[in-house]
């Protein structure tokens, strides 16, 4: 392998999934016994400088964050070079500080952090570039670039956007055609960027109004409440784009109960439980908007390249960007073949 390969050698693909909760623990990966969820080849695997990566998520209490540290698992087994040091994860903004400085003073090679809390957690971000060890900031971003080497994360206001095309192009012959929208957390920047996306994609379609929004709380519980709510306050519309498949379950539910089949509805995420409908087709459930939480899979490989002073293949430069943004593909039957590995539990 030539120099420039070498250092231009990081591939991104789709990374595997696992089933387990991650444990507080530094995981080698010097075995192979288990092998990954799927077979997707990793980066450049041919053996490399070894590598410490510390990561630090929040809590796994949302399906898509316990696949975000099911795939940085994953991802780091598949290389031999890379030791995985793991932090229990928590949603405390003052416990994961702790859990970073904790990994800092063990001085791992590279850093990789989705902070509960960006704004909050900045400081220690700055603190490990400035003890000489590079972060990648995963999705929630620090508030300034000087405490990450490399953000990567997803594009809330894509989602919003390619949801709103979708359902608009489903809809553009149709007259006077209405949709309601069931958002995340409204407290949160990512629900407003949601949000505008969709109504800016629907800016599109004058045929097509809003007339109804309601926010539910990423959950099972108030996505069936608040869609029940909708349900009753709307006996006719066309289209629904919820922001989250996790809640889309409950909304799901609620729709059963309702006995309505006079819609279609678009979803966000990339549940697993999603794709199955979609691919079932036999419901309103006709598509969701990816938020892939592979974006932790290819955390570990930026990490892993910053460690061995790699590049991206592919890329002219011999060094990783400074920001990764993900793109909200969206999901249907055409393709939910293709995607139905990545989905989350």
């Amino acid at each position: 392998m030539s120099e420039l390969t070498s250092r231009r050698g990081l591939l991104f693909g789709t990374a595997a999934i696992g089933a387990g909760a991650l444990l507080t623990g530094c995981t080698s990966n010097e075995s192979k016994d288990e092998p990954a969820a799927n077979d997707q080849p990793a980066a450049d695997d041919k053996p490399g400088k070894r590598v410490t990566i510390g990561f630090a998520g929040p809590q796994a209490d949302h399906g898509w964050l316990n696949a975000i540290n099911d795939n940085a698992k994953s991802r780091a087994e598949k290389y031999s070079d890379v030791t995985l040091e793991i932090t229990e994860g928590s949603n405390d903004t003052a416990a994961q500080i702790g859990q970073i400085e904790t990994l800092i003073n063990k001085k791992v090679d590279v850093l990789v952090v989705l902070p509960a809390d960006g704004k909050a957690l900045t400081q220690v971000g700055l603190k490990a570039m400035r003890a000489g060890i590079p972060v990648v900031n995963l999705d929630r971003i620090f508030n300034t670039p000087q405490a990450y080497r490399c953000w990567i994360g997803g594009d809330n206001y894509g989602m919003g956007l390619n949801a709103g095309h979708y359902i608009g192009e489903k809809l553009k012959g149709k007259p006077n055609a209405r949709v309601i929208e069931l958002a995340g957390l409204d407290n949160l920047e990512l629900t407003k960027q949601r949000t505008q996306g969709f109504d800016d994609a629907l800016k599109n379609y004058p045929n097509i109004k809003k007339v109804a929004r309601q926010a539910a709380e990423f959950t099972v519980e108030s996505g069936q409440a608040k869609m029940a709510q909708l349900l009753q306050a709307q006996s006719k519309f066309d289209a629904l784009w919820n922001h989250d498949d996790d809640q889309g379950v409950g909304a799901l539910r609620a729709i059963e109960q309702a006995g309505r089949d006079d819609f279609l509805m678009v979803g966000g995420a990339g549940a697993l439980s999603a794709f199955q409908a979609i691919k079932q087709d036999d419901g309103v459930l006709k598509a969701t908007v990816l938020y892939p939480p592979t974006m932790a899979a290819s955390a570990i490989d930026l990490a892993r390249a910053l460690g061995q002073g790699q590049g991206i293949d592919g890329m002219a430069e011999f060094e990783i960007p400074a920001s990764i943004t993900l793109y909200s593909a969206v999901v249907d039957k055409t393709n939910v073949d293709q995607y139905m590995p990545t989905g989350f539990k």
